[in-house]
């Protein structure tokens, strides 16, 4: 495999790149503790986004368009082998009891879903379930088809050492049991057996070899307390999936290295992958199928955050991120199309450790959804492209 270095133009005059001209929304003002995900989706049917985060100990449910907080559930003792911090590190949507609405999945020192009652504004708090209380250091949780079989299934990390849990620097498929309302743990496949050391952080989704099985991607931000990690790899899924995978590693010394997504970003037919070094600095896609390094914007301080979507409806893959601490930029990334992108500043003072694309007024465009982790807020940013 190809690691070399190929650089591409990537930015804009400084001037232009420097705009700032997208309004920020608050839905929730900074408060004394972390608020490290949130996700959206209209669970009263009215026609305006709703909001589902944890902070403070609980797990809140903003009701669009005032953001009116009910909390649906709070943490306490004894429901985990492990102690329960103040907020999920990280968070996704599924359907999990298939009634037709989404209930929350969370990361809290252990796996776990919250069941949406049939009125989630009820004030009834929504029941807490266990999907893994073995797998620690869960930084990523993301949904997908993995074996094919018609049915979600949730993608986890395990990435703590041997200290923290028997199951240590590897990475998780987890399949919803037959009865999820009912049993005690989902149905754990280990795909990489302690082969993701080093503090591995996000996960992506998707077939890159085009042998028609989704693969799963990953990085590791490294450092001293995570030690062989600075990496972005991806790994192919085999015939079976419930045994072990192979790993291809993309690229090594990459210092800080936390987020990975596969898409075709140049237009060409193959699978590449969007990353930031959400530890350290710099964003970077890897050219599909040789996977050719090539920086967009080694500016960018500590992008902690990543999603990939068509935010200005020309056809193509762009990307946002957002530096995770208080003097964070946050910024969007416009592909032309074959792969050179050009940077456009949505925001600044915000940090993030989850920053998404979302439609949240409605309007037919995507905006952009940021928890606000050291800035300790939910805010969302207003698209305002013309």
């Amino acid at each position: 495999m190809n690691h070399s270095l190929k650089i591409g133009l990537l930015l804009l005059p400084l001037s232009a790149a420097a705009e700032i001209n997208w309004k920020k929304h608050i839905i929730q003002k900074p408060i004394l503790s972390m608020i490290n995900s949130a996700v959206a989706h209209d669970w009263d049917g009215d026609g305006y986004m709703d909001i589902l985060s944890s902070l403070q100990g609980e797990v809140f449910l903003y009701r669009g368009p005032d953001w009116k907080r009910y909390s649906v559930h709070t943490f306490s003792d004894g429901q985990s082998r492990n102690k329960m911090r103040p907020a999920c590190i990280h968070s996704c949507l599924m359907d999990v009891d298939g009634d037709g609405d989404p209930d929350f999945i969370g990361s809290n020192n252990t796996v776990f879903w919250l069941e949406c009652p049939n009125d989630p504004f009820s004030g009834e708090p929504w029941k807490f379930r266990l999907v893994d209380d073995v797998i620690l250091g869960t930084h990523c949780l993301i949904t997908g088809d993995v074996n094919q079989d018609g049915k979600v299934d949730l993608i986890a990390n395990s990435g703590r050492d041997e200290r923290g849990t028997i199951l240590p620097h590897s990475l998780t498929w987890i399949e919803v049991p037959e009865n999820p309302s009912s049993a005690t743990e989902w149905i754990r496949h280990v795909f990489a057996d302690r082969d993701a050391p080093g503090g591995s952080h996000y996960t992506g989704f998707g077939d890159v070899n085009g042998d028609g099985r989704p693969d799963i991607s990953c990085a590791a931000k490294g450092g001293e307390k995570s030690p062989n990690g600075e990496w972005f790899a991806w790994w192919e899924q085999p015939e079976n999936p419930t045994k072990v995978w192979k790993k291809h590693l993309l690229a090594d010394n990459q210092v800080g290295a936390t987020n990975i997504m596969p898409a075709d970003l140049n237009g060409d037919g193959n699978i590449d992958y969007f990353a930031t070094r959400g530890h350290g600095n710099g964003v970077l896609w890897f050219e599909g199928p040789h996977f050719d390094l090539i920086e967009i914007d080694s500016d960018l301080d500590s992008p902690h955050s990543l999603d990939l979507a068509d935010l200005d409806n020309d056809g193509d893959i762009d990307a946002v991120a957002c530096g995770k601490e208080t003097d964070g930029v946050a910024a969007w990334y416009e592909n032309d199309g074959t792969g050179n992108f050009t940077k456009h500043i949505v925001g600044k003072d915000q940090g993030s450790y989850d920053t998404r694309f979302i439609d949240v007024d409605f309007d037919g465009d995507l905006d952009i959804l940021v928890a606000g982790h050291t800035s300790n807020n939910i805010v969302w940013f207003e698209n305002v492209i013309e």
